[in-house]
């Protein structure tokens, strides 16, 4: 493939419910209940224990003061044990790699993955994978200061095309999250309709709608053409 012709010098993804399956709250639930124990809080309610699954994390200062714990001890927490519980999950096969994967590895163009997970999942997932190809990967901070900077903040985005040395990427996601981190870094976007996305509404049109990775490569050698 010829790096000229390409219409892009860069493809970044996503990697929960793109690369890999997404995270059950099997795993997550026990990880946010175990921090709340540690913490000496036996029976949390069963909204901020939803809400530290995949909550913004705006309102965890008014729950831990509800509890009178500390915000930063409890998140460190809850990021161990979560970071944990995936890396188990990982190893047992309830986090399998999509069987698509294998057509964009042979992309001959700089590939990463950027993602809202924690950087050490993202570690374990290309580690344990053997995702070799990828160029540049990487999660969040570990921390609230972390959290702020998550899509749709575009700055993880920013970083690996910094990382990358790219300007014109494409940006592989499955929610709108990642549409609009997309548009924040001023790059195209393609939504991948995976069967977990079969009724999901996106708020603002991506540059591309997809129904799998095997149509990356077209997308990358400009063969479609956004409608």
């Amino acid at each position: 493939m010829d790096k000229a012709s390409l219409r892009y010098d860069a493809v970044l993804f996503d990697n929960d419910g793109v690369i890999v399956e997404r995270t059950s709250n099997g795993v997550m639930e026990p990880a946010v209940r175990g921090a709340f124990r540690e913490l000496g809080v036996d029976e949390p309610d069963p909204h901020h224990v939803e809400y530290l699954i995949r909550g913004p994390m705006d309102e965890l200062g008014d729950i831990c003061r509800a509890y009178g714990i500390d915000p930063e001890r409890l998140w460190d927490e809850r990021e161990a044990r979560a970071a944990a519980g995936q890396k188990e999950s990982i190893r047992n096969g309830g986090k399998p790699l999509y069987d698509d994967v294998a057509v964009v590895a042979d992309l001959s163009l700089p590939l990463g993955i950027v993602s809202n997970n924690q950087s050490e999942t993202i570690d374990f997932v290309v580690d344990h994978y053997d995702l070799d190809w990828l160029d540049f990967a990487s999660g969040r901070e570990m921390s609230l200061a972390g959290v702020d900077r998550k899509k749709p903040e575009p700055f993880y985005l920013e970083r690996a095309l910094d990382a990358l040395g790219a300007e014109s990427a494409l940006y592989v996601g499955d929610s709108a999250v990642d549409v609009a981190a997309a548009d924040a870094a001023g790059i195209d976007s393609a939504f991948v309709r995976r069967p977990h996305r079969a009724d999901y509404d996106l708020p603002h049109e991506p540059t591309y709608e997809i129904d799998g990775l095997d149509e990356i490569p077209d997308l990358v050698r400009g063969a479609t053409v956004p409608e």
